[in-house]
């Protein structure tokens, strides 16, 4: 077959020989041309039998369309539990009864001696609700099933008296740790001899942060706003990096290296300012306020510095809490019997 294509094309290349296609079409006993090439996989494919193959697949179910997806989801796992989105008007309330936390007629910077000592005001049981007892009446709904949620789980490792015992030595802890801070600003001594206090590990935690700290003017003293009828304890008003602020002191086994890892720590530090800065008992006004968060085994304590504006906002956050509270008040003796 080979020598006769071969004088085909010798002859087509003279030109004087005329060449029938079909002619040498009867000399091959394949289907195939000698110019056609050969076919690919592709190609070979039965188109036919192929798209009968599509067909008869997708005529099996109907089409799947996020819908449907969702309806055979419910029957599998059950109906979705879609969490409600706040409403716009709770997002934007504000406080129906605005008190300003700070007091223009007051200055800022203290105008005291350096032989004075810090203040020390005794807390004096009233009918006063105290900020402790205003935030933990407020809680949020979300921040009381994660309290009630982490006591269940403790309870089930250590037992109830294995609890009990665990929360009494926690609060001995932070008991301890704010007597040794008092004792060393009382005094403004140096932190050579931390290793005389038990809670060293706390101090040395904070060590970092009390060598920026200046000019304390109150340690443990008590604070009331008449305007707003609440009292609390502070724990420190002095300078940090050169800014005069309520500073709260914390403790924790777990790191909270952000200021929303302290819960209710913020408004309660800006209910303390408020009342500092009316409270007649103090001649200045606070505007900054200090988050210092202590680990017991030394860690760099995290600090989280309050600003003006900062302040501000937790401030509205604050005077809702109050509102909430007395509202709740007003609602428990409406209930009560005669």
């Amino acid at each position: 077959m080979k020598p006769l294509l071969a004088i085909c094309r010798l002859l087509r290349s003279l030109n004087r020989f005329p060449v029938n296609s079909n002619l040498l079409l009867s000399f091959s006993t394949s289907s195939l041309s000698c110019d056609q090439k050969k076919k690919t996989s592709y190609e070979a494919v039965d188109q036919a039998k192929y798209s009968r193959l599509v067909r008869s697949v997708l005529s099996r179910g109907p089409v799947q369309t996020p819908e449907s997806l969702f309806q055979e989801d419910e029957v599998l796992y059950g109906p979705v539990r879609k969490q409600k989105a706040p409403e716009p008007e709770q997002q934007a309330r504000a406080p129906q009864n605005w008190f300003p936390i700070f007091n223009e007629e007051r200055a800022v910077k203290p105008h005291t001696g350096a032989s004075s000592s810090p203040l020390k005001i005794p807390l004096q049981r009233n009918v006063s609700p105290s900020v402790t007892r205003i935030l933990q009446q407020t809680m949020a709904s979300e921040q009381l099933f994660f309290l009630k949620r982490w006591k269940q789980r403790m309870v089930l490792e250590l037992g109830e008296e294995g609890f009990t015992e665990y929360t009494t030595n926690m609060f001995l802890q932070g008991k301890q740790f704010h007597e040794a801070l008092e004792s060393i600003l009382s005094s403004q001594e140096n932190l050579k001899g931390r290793e005389e206090h038990p809670q060293c590990g706390y101090l040395e935690s904070v060590q970092h942060i009390l060598k920026d700290i200046r000019d304390v003017q109150a340690l443990e003293s008590a604070v009331q706003h008449e305007a707003l009828n609440y009292v609390g304890l502070l724990d420190c008003v002095a300078e940090y990096q050169g800014k005069l602020c309520v500073i709260d002191w914390k403790t924790s086994e777990k790191p909270k290296p952000f200021i929303r890892n302290t819960f209710d720590n913020p408004v309660q530090v800006v209910a303390y300012m408020g009342a500092v800065n009316h409270d007649p008992h103090y001649s200045f006004q606070v505007q900054c306020g200090l988050i210092v968060v202590a680990y017991k085994d030394g860690a760099p304590a995290h600090a989280h510095f309050m600003d003006e504006e900062l302040c501000s906002k937790y401030w509205a956050k604050w005077l809702l809490r109050l509102e909430e509270y007395s509202e709740k008040q007003k609602n428990q003796s409406t209930q009560k019997p005669d």
